[in-house]
This record gives C-alpha cells, structure tokens and sequence, in this order.
C-alpha cells in the first residue's frame, strides 16, 4: 500500500508567512500608538486651564461656550476663519498666534489670564468684539482656558511681570503742553493718528497689522474709550505694552512715566466728548474703580 505524504513548505512561503505575521502586528502597534497619540494630545489640550484671583478655569466647559458663542468668527480651530469673518473688519483675532493687543504685560510677551478675562468682559471697541458682560465670572474664567488651548505658547512660555503704572501726575495745563509736543513732534504720533487725533495721518492708509490686513488708527476725536479700556489708567498702559499684532508700538523705552502721564493728559483734550465726572482727571483717578491686580478683587474690578 502507497501512502501520500503532503510536502513540506518550501522556505520561501514559510518566510512569506512570518512576514505577513510582522506586518500584521507592526500595523497593529502602529495603530494602538496613533490611538494613544490622539488620546493624549485631546486630553492635554483640555488639561490648559487659567486663574483670575479665587477662580479656576475649565478648558472643557470653555470648548462649550466657545462652539455657542465665539465659533462663528474666531473658526472651530481659533484661527480667526470663522464663517462670519470675511464680513468683518478688522478680523477676528487669531488664537493660534498668542499674539493679543489688551495686555498688562510687556510687548513680546504672552498676557496675564486676567487680561484675556477683561478682554472678553469688555470686548474691543471699534471692532467685531462685544462686551460679554452677561456672562458670569466664571464662564469667563472658563472661557480664558479654552481660548489657551489653541496657542502652544501658553504651554511653552511664562508671561513677563505686568507694567508697572505709577500714581497719575498732575493734569495741569503745562502738562498738557508737555504732551503736546510729545505727540506732534517727539514721538510722531501725528503721523498715523493726524494732527487732530482723527486717525487721519499721512501714513494712515498705509498702515497694516500682523496678518496683513489694512488697520485704521484711532480716532481720539469721536471716542471717549480705547480698544483696551476706558480709563487713564489703561491710557497708560496702552503707551507701554503697545498692542501686539498692530502698528502701535511700546513706548516703555523711550518715555518716562510723567512724560506717558502728559500724553495722556493731552489727549483727552483731543476727545471732544469726553466729560471728566469730577471736574480733573485727578479726582477722576481718585474715585473710578481699582483695576485688577492681586489680591483681585472681581466685585470692583474696571469694566
């Protein structure tokens, strides 16, 4: 009797097999790592939280707010490519850049959570950005991580201690001529904001920001509050952070801090609606509202 006997595999389809068996576990491995990877990467984005005095930020209760009420012009990815922004000008800032015009720190610098906080409590004047004042500090607290999570510069980098803004000198009528000539000769501020503070200088036109978007200057003569603020005080700060992202620079460098406080004193004369309540802006200064710095106090925080 014969009895068949089934060959045995030839070496090169039992090397065919154990590389189709690598290949599958190879592929599998690769897969369980890009898993992990995305896991981690959603989990750090939501790790991101901020800190305005007692509270405590949710980068993921912030994500929820932000897809209610920001999305439509800041974009899903914070970009400022959401689908309302074509339609506005100036556009809507770009998260991803952690550049931010409203700051209490140095120009260069990342802002404080605070400063994101009153941003958005405050909103921009002359912009797309309102007031969110109905919300409460909380939410907003909320909002400030979210907002984080979009730059990686939050995570690399540590913000520089905020300018320091000393007690207001004088507003004297020497102190306004003072600043007079600070701002029609020194400093040139003519140039962009024009003779009269309209925001109608000769290189006005040709100003552009960050992005490469056209940006008008200020007009002092039709407005009685800032992008950022409303008081002297922010006045103040404005001259020393600059606004990041546009052509208005620092002038920490070149200005002592009573020659800032005779350039604020000489621009308000350019405000033609501007009411001092108090009769100076001393007392004004005297009796407006603390800004916000440690220990905060949110109850009598500035608007």
């Amino acid at each position: 009797m014969f009895m068949t006997r089934t060959a045995p595999a030839s070496s090169g389809a039992r090397l065919e097999g154990k590389y189709e068996t690598m290949t599958r576990k190879l592929r599998t491995a690769m897969m369980l790592a890009c898993g992990a990877f995305v896991l981690f990467t959603a989990a750090s984005a939501f790790a991101q939280d901020s800190h305005i005095g007692n509270l405590t930020g949710n980068a993921k209760k912030g994500k929820d707010y932000y897809r209610r009420y920001c999305i439509g012009c800041h974009g899903p990815k914070g970009d400022g490519q959401g689908e309302n922004a074509p339609y506005l000008d100036p556009k809507p800032r770009d998260f991803t850049a952690g550049t931010f015009k409203c700051r209490s720190t140095p120009t260069g610098s990342i802002p404080l959570d605070v400063d994101l906080f009153q941003t958005i409590k405050r909103g921009i004047d002359t912009t797309g950005m309102p007031a969110w004042s109905p919300l409460t500090d909380q939410q907003r607290a909320d909002f400030v991580a979210y907002i984080k999570t979009f730059s990686p510069r939050f995570k690399d980098e540590k913000p520089d201690a905020p300018v320091a803004i000393p007690s207001e000198t004088p507003n004297t009528a020497e102190s306004v001529k003072r600043g007079e000539v600070l701002y029609q000769e020194t400093l040139k501020c003519v140039q962009c904001h024009g003779a009269t503070g309209a925001g109608d200088g000769p290189s006005a036109s040709t100003l552009r920001d960050n992005k490469d978007y056209p940006i008008v200057p200020y007009n002092f003569a039709e407005r009685t509050r800032f992008k950022c603020g409303i008081t002297n005080e922010d006045l103040y700060r404005i001259f020393m952070t600059g606004l990041d992202g546009t052509p208005m620079p620092s002038f920490a460098d070149y200005l002592k801090p009573d020659q800032a406080w005779d350039l604020v004193h000489y621009l308000r004369t350019l405000q033609l609606n501007y009411k001092p309540k108090h009769g100076t802006s001393d007392e004004q200064t005297a009796k407006r509202k603390p800004a916000l710095r440690p220990p905060y106090d949110l109850a009598n925080a500035r608007d």
